[in-house]
Order: C-alpha cells, then structure tokens, then sequence
C-alpha cells in the first residue's frame, strides 16, 4: 500500500520516492515489525492460552503457565507489515495466506486442552505443503522449475511431479524440525532468525542483483528484492518477541508460532530454486530435530532402532546428559550454525 501511495505523493514531495526503494523498504519492515512486536506482544500476554509443559522443554516447570501461541500476534502483525509496506505479487499474498493457515493449525493445538495428535498435525502439514507447493509451481514459476545445484554450472530441468515432491518435503521438514527446535528459550527464533538473515542477503545481494547472479552463475530472480523485503519483515518481528522470549522468558511462540515460521522458511528455500539451501539455513534444526523425527520413523513403521543413547530433540540430550544451561545451548548451537552457514554458503556459490 505504502509503495504505491507515495508514487501519488511525490509529486508534491520528492524523498516520497524513497518509499519506492526496496532498500529503504527493508529497513522499514524490519524496524516496524521490531517496534510493533515489542510494543503490542506484552499487551496480549493475558489474552493467550497457558503453557501445559513439555517433557522436553529445559525447565518445563517454570515453562508451565507461561502464556504461549504468541505465534498467533507475531504473524498477524507480520501480515499487516507486508501488505501495508510492500507491493506484493499474487505468489507472495497466496504463501503469506498459507502462513497464517499454518500458524491457525498450530494456534488451535495451543489453545486446546487435549494437545492433538501427531497424525493429525502431520497430516494438515501435508495438506498446507502440497497446495503450497502447487500455488508456487504454477503462479511463481509459471509451471516451468528449473533448479541450480551445488557442483553443476548449469540450471536444471525438474519433472512437476519431482518439483512437487520435492517442495512439499522441504516444507514439511522445515515446519516440524523447527516445532521441534522450540524447546529451549530463544533457541528456535534465534536459529530461525539466523536462516532468514541468510535467506534476505541471498535473494536481495545475489540472486536479485543481475551482476552478481550472473558473476557467480545462478539464475537472476527479478523480484528477490521484493522477497527480501518480506524476510527482514519477519527478522524484526523474530527480534521483537525474541526481546520477550530470551532467558528466562516471558512468552512461548507456541505451535502456532514455529510451525508458521518454519513454514515460511521453506517457502524461501523452494522460491530460491536451490533445495539444498536448507542446509546452509537449517542445519542445526536438521540435527536437532529432524534426526529425532527419523529416529522415531524409523522405530515406529520399520521397527528400526538408530541412535538409542541419545536423546531427542539434540538440545534435551546436551541438558540432561552433558549439564548443558539453556543459555549454553543457545550460544553453541548459534555458533555452530554461523559456522556451517558460512563454509556452506561458500562452496555453494563458489564451486560450481
């Protein structure tokens, strides 16, 4: 809305046209999501349902009665900051839409007495990803998917069907390894905020830039500054209720808070036409979470046991078997994601 009104009003005011940058519109977003989040979050605390504790949690008795799903506040407020700030394409309002259908699935587990169960969460997961996967595969990429992959020079052609399939389990890996993740304070919106900080230089420095793109031989995404603007959206929002959540926090994000960030993330990864960006963004939360989802798979539907020592999710294992403080966990599994973030980002781009 924004983008388009101060074309009208700079006719009469000319640093209107500053609104038109995306530039400036990043910086924007990313503060309006800060200082919106960290004003109106504290005011819903009493409004949000109560945290039931989790066997999981580090410290679930003093995570017990702490209000939760401030997902639900978070996301919406992430929502009006990209529809009132940037000037979005049918793509981006249909995924923001999935977003706040995600973070609603997840919102109502919070708030229900009985948590529902995993099949049934998983299977609205799938659900959401399939037709996320298809609204992208036809409105975003025009039914035509070429990816460009680590170790190959050129871009290659995906089948729709192998598109499809691929997308779907990015998605559905994303919403739940980072569910997952969201056992400890701050870890899983630090962790997050992390992948998206990445994400947001990606689309805007490299794959929105014509030069760069072409320099370091990846397709040029016309709109990856459009994108980027909507990430660092959802970076202030994260360091908005990050401000909250940090040890010991105030406030939980809840289901309905890491399943819809979760979400979007994979959204980014599949837009970017590199499924293998998961790696460079999320691979602590594959660690941590996902092995333990595997884990579980494979005992429960193939009755193969793997990894039998060590808990999971990863942080539960560093807490009870190696006396690791919440705050040890955070530091360290940020650390390590800095670090993997920036070796694999460079043979990424570099080798190819």
């Amino acid at each position: 809305m924004l983008y388009y009104l101060t074309s009208y009003f700079q006719r009469w005011f000319s640093p209107f046209r500053l609104f038109r940058s995306y530039a400036v519109l990043i910086a924007l977003a990313l503060y309006a999501g800060f200082f919106l989040t960290v004003f109106i979050l504290p005011k819903t605390f009493r409004f949000l349902p109560k945290d039931r504790g989790r066997e999981f949690t580090p410290g679930a008795g003093d995570a017990k009665g702490k209000p939760t799903g401030a997902g639900v506040v978070f996301i919406s407020i992430f929502l009006f900051v990209c529809f009132f700030l940037i000037p979005l394409s049918l793509t981006q309002v249909c995924i923001l839409i999935f977003t706040w259908l995600v973070m609603l699935t997840g919102f109502l587990d919070d708030r229900s007495v009985a948590s529902w169960g995993e099949y049934l969460k998983g299977s609205l997961d799938l659900i959401i990803s399939v037709a996320a996967s298809i609204i992208i595969f036809y409105l975003f990429y025009n039914g035509s998917v070429y990816f460009w992959l680590p170790f190959v020079t050129k871009s290659v052609h995906v089948h729709p069907v192998v598109f499809i399939v691929t997308s779907t389990l990015i998605l559905w890996i994303s919403i739940n390894t980072t569910n997952c993740t969201d056992g400890v304070d701050g870890l899983s919106g630090t962790l997050t905020l992390l992948a998206l900080v990445s994400m947001g230089l990606i689309f805007y420095f490299i794959l929105g830039h014509v030069d760069v793109a072409k320099y370091l031989l990846v397709p040029h995404l016309a709109n990856g500054a459009q994108w980027a603007v909507l990430i660092f959206a959802l970076c202030g929002i994260l360091m908005g209720y990050l401000w909250y959540n940090a040890f010991p926090s105030k406030v939980l994000m809840g289901d309905a808070g890491s399943r819809a960030i979760g979400f979007f993330l994979g959204i980014c990864i599949i837009v970017s036409g590199n499924p293998f960006l998961i790696v460079v963004t999320s691979s602590v939360m594959l660690v941590n979470g996902g092995t333990g989802l595997l884990k579980v798979a494979l005992l429960r539907f193939f009755k193969i046991r793997i990894l039998h020592s060590i808990r999971f999710p990863l942080h539960d294992h560093m807490r009870k078997n190696l006396n690791w403080s919440p705050t040890q966990i955070l530091l360290k599994f940020m650390i390590i994601q800095i670090l993997v973030t920036i070796a694999v980002l460079g043979v990424f781009f570099k080798i190819r």
